[in-house]
């Protein structure tokens, strides 16, 4: 079983050795995000089916608190540490520095599974915003203020993710759900800059003829319309100005996505993964307005952002970034397709079933969740080789 579960390399002299778990961030993050996301969403089933639950945080506010401030943020850091000494040319935290913030990282993990409320709000907070202060001082003492933003946005989920513990504790007098939607609102800006930057440059690099293109006006609108939701969100604005906002940004995602000419890059699995998961930005947006509505469930919506888009920029990216910064090969092989279905598949159960039939919504979150921890359990048994070994062609990285 192991020789089919290689990943195809280069002709080489020698295989590098040593363990490189510690040399760049995208490594042990990934990692850690992949083995949580086969985990977790497990934990979660058990847990809605009553048969575990969590001290601390009751076991929908924990999935969510989990899914966003676990999963995603560890694997939005590990980019942007990877992307970022790209960036501004300068190291990013590696070696002791790096395994420390893993270790704040999973502390956290743990502490939510216990009593210990305080200890678990400020570990939580502290990741994030350890995060971005290691990004700020390369791109500071580079001078990169292009991306200084990128900083703001990590203060950002800091803050959010304390909000959801003090309103936990009794401190704050808003919903924990309130700091949840902040960081979900936080992280679909994040995939709309990022999905900008990169999509239609892999597009057009690894598909021939594409046409993949950009359009300022649709640029702007594209991102102006998601922060405006986010402002829309945060100042509680009535029903139905929520729900305009939001349709506007579904129309502008759509367009920017179908720009993007997503029907050429079918015969190509490390650009389609991409494609297929920010159409379902859109699709959330569409969503959210009728969620505000009172249209359709706020979950639904909900999880055609975390399971469709987050689910599969993340499983997509994880893929493309290990490949690339390990000097292998950029083409996805089919056990890398068949973690792109797995979660794709995920995405569709989970957000779909329930809408054609309500009364399988227990069975949608169960096979929603077998699918995604399977694809992702995949990416940790393919990639670990990969993310703990040096780079093929012996570089640093």
């Amino acid at each position: 079983m192991t020789q089919f579960l290689k990943i195809e390399e280069p002709p080489r002299a020698a295989a590098p050795r040593g363990f490189a778990l510690w040399q760049l961030g995208f490594r042990p993050f990934y990692l850690l995000a992949s083995t949580f996301a086969a985990v977790s969403i497990l934990l979660w089933a058990l847990q809605f089916t009553g048969h575990l639950a969590a001290p601390y945080l009751p076991g929908p506010l924990w999935h969510a608190h989990e899914m966003l401030f676990g999963f995603t943020l560890v694997v939005v850091v590990g980019f942007l540490f990877t992307a970022g000494r790209n960036w501004s040319g300068l190291p990013t935290p590696a070696g002791g520095k790096l395994a420390a913030l893993a270790a704040l990282w999973l502390a956290g993990r743990l502490l939510v599974l216990t009593p210990w409320g305080w200890a678990s709000a400020l570990v939580n907070a502290a990741f994030p915003l350890a995060a971005a202060i290691a990004l700020a001082i390369p791109f500071v003492r580079a001078g990169n203020k292009r991306n200084y933003f990128f900083v703001g946005l990590l203060v950002l989920l800091s803050i959010a993710n304390l909000a959801v513990h003090l309103s936990q504790l009794g401190v704050l007098a808003l919903p924990a759900w309130a700091g949840i939607g902040l960081g979900l609102d936080v992280v679909l800006f994040i995939l709309c800059v990022m999905g900008g930057r990169v999509i239609p440059m892999f597009t057009n690099n690894g598909v021939p003829g594409a046409g993949a293109e950009k359009r300022p006006w649709v640029e702007k609108l594209a991102l102006g319309s998601v922060l405006a939701l986010l402002v829309a969100d945060a100042l509680q604005v009535p029903a139905w100005l929520l729900a305009a906002v939001a349709a506007i940004a579904a129309a502008a995602h759509l367009t920017r996505w179908l720009l993007w000419r997503p029907w050429r890059t079918l015969r190509t699995p490390l650009v389609w993964v991409l494609h297929l998961a920010y159409g379902w930005i859109p699709v959330h947006l569409a969503l959210r307005a009728l969620a505000a509505l009172a249209w359709v469930q706020s979950s639904t919506a909900t999880h055609a952002l975390t399971v469709g888009a987050i689910g599969g920029l993340v499983i997509g990216m994880m893929t493309r970034t290990a490949r690339g910064h390990t000097a292998r090969p950029l083409k996805a092989d089919r056990w890398d397709t068949s973690a792109y279905l797995l979660v794709a598949a995920a995405a569709f159960v989970r957000v779909l079933l329930p809408v054609i039939a309500p009364a399988l919504l227990l069975q949608a979150i169960l096979a929603s969740g077998v699918l995604w921890s399977a694809g992702f359990a995949l990416y940790t048994v393919r990639y670990f080789n990969v993310l703990t070994r040096p780079r093929l062609d012996g570089k640093p990285g």
